[in-house]
């Protein structure tokens, strides 16, 4: 055998061994469960503005129900069908949430076993095959245009010593995965509306009034008990029928001002179609038919012998620097939590804790806070040109200019009470009882002692 040949020989012979060793040896084996490690849950969510619907599901343990709660955009704006389609003007809320969404992975794979989903908090709170009540998730979906979903998931249990980190799963499927989660889901009706009730900055109040009343339901007599008038002068307040040896507590009526530009809404209930639109087009002049009766008087309002419409607890106007003024009427004691109180479902007479009011608010304009200023006796400098003016042409611009901003100034003011009265027309609004408290009070816990 010649050298070549059997140099070729050796170098086969190690081939076939290199290649056989490479054939059996050990492989470093993934198991499926860990295969998606580190995925997006929802990858092809990418753009939170996609987001049309978000729908969270809590379960309730003591009703064994689940409780739904759910954002969406229709008819051009975001509303809240569970609370009769009141406007979600917390729609970058939705936005942040969608986006928080869309960072959320696939950190480590937890479980496989359908027994687990119990202690990791992730039974879909939606199953009814489900035996405890306990164990339930909390349900969240988001979907875009035409109701496509985009991200559907169940967050459960926090996991200890993980800060920020939750049990994750998806509805259909067994596996659970523990997830860093950098949202907030919530719930909570108020969290989701304008925040701010009355729209007003607190240092533009200028005049408070509390009408401290009683009626007589069955004959509409009202018993007119005081008025407290309390104006602004400077940094001072005063108030009507004071005594020399009195002042006005700026404390207290500061309290009044600051519970007044925090007011929040705690629920809400839907006004008659007729009530709200009489509301919306006269204030002032409400045509009512019974079912807007019936609805006013469980509520706590009434109307008096000559027309006026009056509550059970009486009412406080506030006026602004811009001569618009708020008229609160505060109502009936609404009882109960959660969506009994932000929506009415399930509402229960008991007495005890969590008690609220009913809020109907109207607003007006005061044109004659501001007379209007005199006209200029011509305006001939309207048809030529500036260079050409007289000194009476340039008096009579400047007295134009001034009644024309005037004008426009009071078109502005009525159209901010009528945008608000617009807003207020629709809703009977529910106040907490701590902002009940702070807001109705009376002439002796406004009014001490002057100070030497």
């Amino acid at each position: 055998m010649s050298e070549t040949r059997r140099t070729l020989i050796f170098v086969g012979v190690a081939l076939v061994l290199a290649v056989l060793a490479i054939i059996t040896a050990p492989k470093r084996i993934t198991p499926n469960a860990f295969v998606d490690q580190g995925e997006a849950f929802f990858p092809d969510f990418e753009d939170p503005n996609a987001a049309r619907t978000l729908e969270v599901i809590d379960f309730d343990e003591e009703t064994g129900s689940a409780v739904p709660f759910k954002v969406t955009f229709k008819d051009g704006r975001w509303t809240i069908p569970s609370h009769y389609d009141h406007p979600a003007d917390g729609e970058d809320r939705l936005a942040r949430t969608a986006a928080g969404v869309i960072g959320i992975k696939k950190d480590d794979f937890r479980s496989d076993n359908v027994s687990d989903h119990e202690a990791c908090g992730v039974i879909d709170p939606l199953d009814q095959t489900a035996t405890s009540a306990g164990g339930r998730g909390q349900r969240v979906t988001i979907k875009g245009d035409n109701d496509v979903i985009l991200a559907d998931f169940i967050v459960g249990r926090e996991i200890p010593d993980r800060e920020g980190f939750r049990f994750v799963r998806v509805p259909g499927q067994k596996r659970v995965y523990a997830a860093r989660m950098d949202i907030d889901i919530s719930t909570k009706f108020r969290d989701w509306i304008e925040s701010d009730l009355l729209l007003v900055d607190k240092d533009q109040i200028d005049q408070i009034v509390w009408k401290d009343y009683s009626i007589n339901e069955r004959t509409r007599q009202l018993d007119e008990r005081d008025v407290l008038i309390l104006d602004k002068d400077g940094d001072v307040w005063v108030a009507n029928r004071m005594k020399e040896d009195e002042q006005v507590d700026n404390v207290k009526v500061g309290q009044v001002l600051t519970a007044l530009d925090e007011l929040a809404i705690e629920g809400v209930r839907l006004k008659p179609a007729g009530l709200s639109a009489s509301l919306e087009t006269s204030p002032d002049s409400l045509t009512i038919n019974t079912e807007d009766m019936v609805s006013l008087q469980n509520r706590g309002y009434f109307f008096t012998r000559d027309g006026r419409l009056v509550s059970n607890e009486g009412e406080l106007q506030v006026r602004t620097t811009e001569a618009v003024t708020y008229t609160l009427r505060f109502g009936e004691v609404v009882y109960g939590s959660g969506l009994a109180v932000s929506a009415g479902a399930g509402a229960s007479d008991a007495r005890g804790p969590g008690e609220n009011r009913y809020l109907f608010i109207t607003t007006q304009f005061d044109p004659k806070r501001f007379p209007e200023p005199p006209k200029p006796e011509n305006t001939f400098f309207l048809n030529r040109p500036d260079s050409l003016w007289t000194d009476d042409d340039r008096a009579d611009k400047a007295i134009y200019d001034a009644y024309q901003a005037w004008k426009a100034k009071q078109s502005e003011r009525k159209r901010t009470s009528d945008e608000l009265n617009a807003r207020f027309a629709k809703w009977y609004y529910v106040i907490s009882a701590e902002s009940f408290d702070k807001l109705r009070q009376k002439r002796g816990d406004l009014i001490k002692a002057k100070e030497s």
